[in-house]
């Protein structure tokens, strides 16, 4: 039996021992709280460059050329973003992620944003612990299909087995359209938009679906592109654009201004040749909009001129349109939904004031 100083000595060591690791606990979660605190941008200005997540490979949005340079529409987001935080648009490294490990990738902190054909829904902005941070191309699901099929209509598709890709909006999107309208398909997934074009050519299914865009770009891969048609409809609301972690709300600013300035830009007439010239603009709007008024660029952690580095740079949205995916790219996609809002499509920013 135990005497009570015995039992006094064991109970105060099991109290230090309890008393040791609830501070070490303690200083485990100030650490991890300290680290959640520091702000993306911090951490992107001492690593010197951006982390930016990208498309494998998608002709418009995200592709490196024969040097290995990238190029698209989603890379201009990134080397407008770097050209403001650094004033030097080459300081991205792109890190290409597919569909199923791109939202983990950022959760993880593996890149810094996406920036990668990724649809907004309400599912991934409400339970991923993630933010879009605009939409900078507005697209819907269609399908293509060979010409000798001889359909011409996504309705005369009943019964056809369907390749699409896993991780995506478009297999949900395909099953709620096959069901509405009461006609039955066969899926074949794949994991990545390239494989899925393969087997698209070899036969091994009857059309590939994805989103309007990506199925001009994946066209262009096969052997015979005029022997392949996108069908007219479009099943979906496709909104892509950049997505952010929402535990970092100065970074969502950031990221969303670098686009709504881009936007301002086409619409204001600043463009890459003229931006110094318009540094002596009397217009209000362009004042601000290139910093010789105010101190919007304070407000997001930058320099008085972050948004005249982008023009000056990579160009206003327009320009990286039509160089990406418009009438100055092997595309040619029309503006259509993507053209400004005062000519009649959707892109609308609004004011820096």
């Amino acid at each position: 039996m135990l005497a009570a100083a015995d039992i006094f000595a064991a109970n105060k060591g099991t109290a230090m021992k309890r008393l040791l690791a609830a501070a070490l606990l303690c200083a485990s979660a100030t650490l991890a709280q300290a680290q959640a605190q520091k702000s993306t941008l911090s951490i992107v200005k001492s690593r010197g460059e951006l982390i930016c997540g990208v498309s494998p490979g998608l002709a418009g949005f995200g592709l490196p050329d024969e040097k290995g340079e990238w190029h698209g529409l989603d890379v201009d987001l990134c080397r407008a973003i770097s050209a403001a935080v650094f004033n030097d648009p080459k300081k991205v490294k792109f890190t290409p992620l597919s569909s199923k490990d791109r939202f983990t990738a950022l959760q993880s902190g593996e890149v810094d944003l996406l920036s990668r054909t990724s649809t907004w829904t309400m599912a991934r902005d409400t339970s991923l612990g993630l933010a879009f941070a605009g939409v900078n191309y507005y697209d819907g699901q269609a399908f293509l299909v060979q010409k000798k099929l001889g359909v011409d209509s996504a309705l005369k598709l009943n019964g056809a087995s369907i390749c699409l890709q896993q991780g995506t909006t478009t297999e949900l999107n395909v099953a709620d359209y096959f069901r509405q309208n009461n006609i039955k398909y066969e899926p074949v997934t794949f994991d990545k938009g390239d494989e899925a074009i393969k087997a698209f050519e070899s036969g091994r299914c009857d059309a590939l679906t994805d989103d309007s865009s990506a199925l001009y770009a994946l066209k262009l891969k096969l052997v015979k592109p005029d022997d392949a048609i996108v069908l007219p409809e479009l099943i979906s609301k496709e909104p892509l654009g950049p997505v952010v972690r929402s535990a970092d709300h100065d970074w969502f600013n950031l990221v969303k201004w670098v686009h709504f300035a881009m936007v301002n830009a086409e619409e204001l007439g600043v463009t890459q040749a003229n931006a110094d010239q318009q540094l002596n603009s009397t217009n209000p709007e362009i004042r601000r909009l290139l910093g010789k008024d105010g101190k919007f660029g304070e407000a997001i952690g930058l320099t008085p001129d972050w948004a005249y580095r982008i023009v000056k740079q990579v160009g206003n949205y327009g320009e990286a349109f039509e160089r990406s995916v418009g009438a100055g790219s092997v595309l040619k996609i029309a503006r259509g939904k993507n053209d400004l809002w005062s000519k009649g499509g959707l892109q609308y920013a609004p004011p820096i004031r």
